[in-house]
């Protein structure tokens, strides 16, 4: 195993602990957010993954490797999604958000073999310390906290594992999904309804100043009639409302909860969605709505919505785990009480 302390990837994560300032550092070679933007300015003449200095990122070798497994699309897909996955889940985003350029043009490609895996890991890297949490304030948020800084404020996330600025890894993932909008926006009409959770995912990280998401999303709930997609479609919604929240977007969630038309995964989603867009006092209809349509078959089966998967942990589903954290968010973690079922 390598020693950080002399592997030349750590170089600028161990000069920041050695008191370096982090202004010093930026737009050069250890800045993931200058290396992204230079892959963006080349797509239009190919991408080469040697022209990429990934030795200059923590686990760059390994994020290079697993893009170059989904772009060859000749072996299972499963080692390269769990490698970057593993990444993001870990706090080491800075390598994973530099493969995001390379992802999208596999994702967007309706004849490639991956597309659905390298849609599923290209957000990941857009939002910071997402995996285990499911609380009202944090659940639908790419940022760590939603009470001091602006949607696209990014220079005080804190670090990653490794010592990196978790801001500009979180700043350089969301600038290409951003600058691939355009290409990301069709793939709501999907034949595949893998492919339009994932764009739904994607998408509800980028930019949004004119609504051209937002309306995309609502657009396709109109017409959307799987009930798993028009519940992504709803927590994405959701998630991209966060930064302007207007009351009539807290009540059209409130009418989709309460709308008993709708399938019970959209009714759960919309019920999420509103909690998360308001600090209002659940209302008793909600309880019951989701004491009636959260059971455990259902709660397992909405683990296939990225935003439940990764709210998962120690043994809760994602969907009980944001019931519990939301609605009671006094009880202590499963692991907090180990001894709280034994006599």
């Amino acid at each position: 195993m390598r020693d950080w302390r002399t592997d030349p990837t750590f170089a600028m994560c161990r000069a920041l602990v050695d008191g370096a300032d982090l202004a010093s550092f930026a737009g050069g070679v250890f800045d993931v957010r200058a290396v992204v933007a230079g892959i963006q300015s080349r797509t239009q003449r190919g991408l080469l993954l040697d022209a990429v200095p990934w030795g200059n990122f923590p686990h760059g070798e390994d994020a290079r490797e697993a893009v170059h497994l989904l772009h060859t699309g000749d072996k299972p897909a499963r080692n390269a999604v769990d490698m970057l996955g593993g990444l993001c889940a870990n706090d080491s985003r800075a390598a994973a958000a530099l493969a995001v350029p390379f992802l999208i043009p596999i994702a967007t490609d309706a004849h490639h073999s991956h597309r659905a895996a390298a849609l599923g890991v290209l957000a990941g890297p857009a939002r910071a310390r997402h995996f285990g949490v499911a609380s009202r304030d944090e659940l639908l948020l790419h940022r760590t906290d939603p009470r001091r800084h602006a949607p696209d404020d990014y220079d005080d996330y804190g670090v990653e594992v490794t010592g990196y600025p978790a801001g500009w890894s979180v700043a350089a993932a969301r600038a290409a999904i951003n600058a691939a909008t355009p290409l990301l926006l069709p793939l709501l009409n999907d034949f595949d309804p893998i492919i339009r959770i994932g764009a739904a995912y994607a998408l509800a990280t980028a930019a949004d100043p004119d609504h051209t998401v937002r309306t995309a999303l609502a657009t396709r709930f109109a017409t959307e009639h799987d009930a798993m997609v028009r519940a992504a479609l709803l927590l994405a919604a959701a998630e991209i409302t966060r930064a302007h929240t207007q009351p009539p977007a807290v009540w059209w969630f409130r009418e989709r909860w309460q709308d008993g038309s709708e399938a019970p995964e959209v009714r759960l989603a919309a019920a999420i969605g509103w909690l998360c867009l308001t600090d209002e006092p659940a209302p008793e209809d909600l309880h019951q709505t989701l004491d009636t349509f959260a059971t455990d078959e259902r709660a397992h089966a909405m683990d296939a919505l990225p935003w439940m998967n990764a709210a998962a942990g120690s043994g809760e589903t994602g969907l009980r785990r944001s019931i519990r954290c939301m609605l009671h968010p006094e009880q202590p973690e499963p692991w907090d009480a180990p001894w709280a079922s034994l006599p």
